[in-house]
């Protein structure tokens, strides 16, 4: 791939993040997705920050979920991010890779093994338990296992999903500003056009 510029956006995220850094739910954003009968779908999911020194934005997940499933039929997504402390919005859509421990390239292989690590020990346990929307099979508490071996790698359930933005529309309503940031590709090179919009 070419050159890329900086996206203009990342930049009022990465302030955003900071300055609303104090509030735990920061991390958190809605990720909408469009299943196969058509219908959308929505979740709160965790950021997991940016891969490398990129623009695209890592989110964990169980390969058993109803998102993959949404996520092989429309590769597209929708993050929807507020941050209650500045009033900010932030609407980033673009295609989704899905890198589970089947993908024949061993880059992405390598990127799903960090994401796994930079977990903490409790999260990965997660992905050890029962089939996630699948009816429960009674009230035990204990459905999986209470220790993993701290340096074996993803295990199977682990899938590491990465959103390549394509549109940003960034809304600040202490402001009342709204952006609208479009991703353009010319020659390889990847730039960015912003649009200042009615809110």
């Amino acid at each position: 791939m070419g050159s890329t510029t900086a996206a203009p956006w990342k930049q009022l995220l990465l302030n955003a993040f900071q300055s609303n850094s104090h509030l735990r739910h920061s991390s958190y954003f809605q990720l909408a997705t469009v299943g196969p009968n058509g219908m959308p779908a929505n979740r709160t999911v965790v950021f997991r920050g940016f891969q490398d020194a990129t623009n695209k934005i890592q989110i964990n997940t169980d390969s058993r979920t109803h998102k993959i499933q949404d996520l092989n039929h429309c590769p597209f997504a929708e993050i929807c991010w507020y941050f209650t402390d500045s009033w900010e919005q932030f609407r980033i859509n673009g295609p989704v890779d899905v890198i589970d421990g089947s993908n024949p390239d061993s880059m992405k292989l390598q990127q799903r093994e960090k994401a796994w690590f930079a977990s903490s020990p409790k999260s990965r346990l997660q992905y050890l338990g029962p089939n996630p929307g699948l009816p429960s099979l009674g009230d035990q508490p204990d459905q999986g296992p209470s220790s993993l071996d701290p340096a074996a790698g993803p295990v199977p359930a682990f899938c590491l999903l990465v959103l390549d933005p394509h549109q940003v529309d960034y809304l600040n309503l202490k402001s009342n500003e709204r952006i609208s940031f479009s991703r353009k590709i010319v020659n390889e090179d990847v730039s960015w056009n912003s649009e200042k919009v009615n809110p």
